[in-house]
């Protein structure tokens, strides 16, 4: 039975991380604090130390360098808050064995304990960048799989319990949300997780197909049934049969191309161009739209009878301004993906940048996200992402901030920290996410203000 030695301040929440380690089998001693920590390795041997980034009387970081130099076979794995990754992706250099985000994810904390325990020790001993290249291809490997990343914003869970409600099913979806939020991923992650998983995904951008050859690109054409028809071609319904279709953009379709839509998806049944053959398909279909495709079909755009049969349920896909506590998941995320393509190592962003993407309106949502990161990337030559690599349109815009809705704690702290709780009618988890901080520093806080919950 391995042996862990759990380090965390947080009374509450290591006992319920103890209690979950034990019922997989694990023998834990738990520590609050470094000092015993320190008398706890001396006193007992260990398989590995699972420790808190920040404690009361020590930094995990400073921790762990000790740790590491008088019992180098143990691995240490460091828990962290997300706006401390950087930090940890660091630690990692520096020999941690790997770290783990909170709120915490069970199989995450699972898979990154049983990695950290098959790793040889000798191994572990010979190189510390060996667990980061370890660390990278599991991640790339889950990235290949499906590429919809899970947030930790109210939006982005509402999200996700959507997608694996309809996912199941073989209902039709349309997915509504702005330009560069990710509607295709949302459309694949619900392919991946459905029973056509093992069949074809095909994505059409029906904004760029002309109206007058969508026929035979959604139904495909026989050699010779038009000008430039030099061979058989097969359609985007035929390629998606047993699979799923997705249909970004479905707004953009002319009213003829709707009917022809409309009759495929009422029949199942589709004639390629030029061809008296009926080809019988069994496809799910998903579809998007940046605009009010109930304000087109009042306005008399777009057929009613269209709308409902790939309306059977509806997704929104969240703008990042409706999810900023996802903002650095996402950022982080982007920077791995852009490491990888473009053979860099950079660790994270500096503190600088990260305040100047909280208080950027991102028009371009995760697509623009994703371009300035890798953009950044690209252009930064140290082992931070600096203010200086980011491009111009950052020190022109800033985002308004209300005074109704937004909270910070950079200026009257006191006040800030009682309007959050009255808005969050004094539930400490939902103010802490209003003023962007953890649990533990909003208690903290409390304390340095004496300010009583009533």
């Amino acid at each position: 039975m391995p042996k862990i030695l759990l380090i965390e301040d947080d009374i509450a929440f290591c006992k319920l991380l103890e209690k979950f380690l034990i019922k997989k089998t694990f023998d834990v001693t738990i520590a609050f604090s470094a000092a015993e920590a320190r008398t706890a390795v001396k006193n007992e041997s260990f398989d590995l130390i699972l420790t808190d980034l920040r404690l009361p009387d020590s930094d995990g970081i400073g921790l762990m360098s000790e740790f590491k130099n008088e019992y180098p076979h143990i691995p240490v794995i460091l828990m962290t808050g997300y706006s401390d990754v950087n930090t940890a992706v660091k630690a990692i250099k520096n020999g941690a064995a790997d770290y783990i985000s909170k709120p915490f994810n069970p199989d995450e904390v699972l898979l990154v304990i049983t990695n950290a325990l098959q790793t040889p020790k000798e191994e572990e001993e010979e190189e510390t960048e060996t667990p980061v290249k370890k660390k990278k291809t599991v991640k790339k490997t889950t990235s290949a799989e499906n590429e919809f990343v899970r947030g930790i914003s109210v939006a982005s869970k509402k999200l996700w319990d959507h997608i694996q409600l309809v996912s199941p099913t073989d209902m039709s979806v349309l997915i509504i949300g702005e330009s560069g939020t990710g509607k295709e991923i949302i459309a694949k992650s619900i392919h991946q997780q459905s029973q056509r998983k093992n069949n074809n995904f095909i994505a059409v951008d029906c904004g760029a197909i002309p109206k007058e050859l969508a026929a035979s690109e959604f139904f495909g054409h026989l050699k010779g049934s038009f000008t430039g028809a030099i061979s058989d071609k097969m359609g985007y319904f035929e390629a998606a049969n047993g699979g799923t279709l997705f249909l970004d953009e479905i707004g953009n379709l002319s009213y003829e191309n709707q009917i022809q839509l409309l009759r495929a998806l009422q029949e199942r049944k589709i004639k390629p161009v030029g061809s008296n053959k009926e080809i019988n398909v069994d496809i799910r279909i998903i579809t998007a739209t940046n605009e009010d495709l109930r304000e087109a079909v009042k306005n008399g755009d777009f057929r009613e009878d269209l709308y409902h049969r790939i309306n059977e349920f509806s997704i929104q896909s969240p703008s990042l301004k409706d999810r900023d506590e996802d903002l650095m998941v996402f950022a982080d995320y982007f920077l791995e993906k852009a490491n990888e393509q473009l053979n860099k190592d950079i660790i994270g962003f500096s503190p600088e940048v990260v305040s100047i993407f909280q208080n950027y309106s991102w028009p371009g949502n995760l697509r623009e996200l994703q371009n300035c990161v890798k953009r950044s990337t690209l252009l930064s030559r140290g082992d931070f992402i600096e203010s200086d690599v980011l491009p111009a349109e950052f020190f022109q815009i800033q985002k308004q901030s209300t005074t109704g809705g937004s909270f910070s704690l950079s200026e009257n702290e006191k006040e800030a920290i009682i309007h959050a709780l009255s808005k969050a009618q004094n539930n400490k988890s939902e103010a802490a996410k209003l003023l962007k901080i953890t649990r533990k520093t909003l208690y903290n806080k409390l304390k340095q203000y004496n300010i009583e919950l009533e």
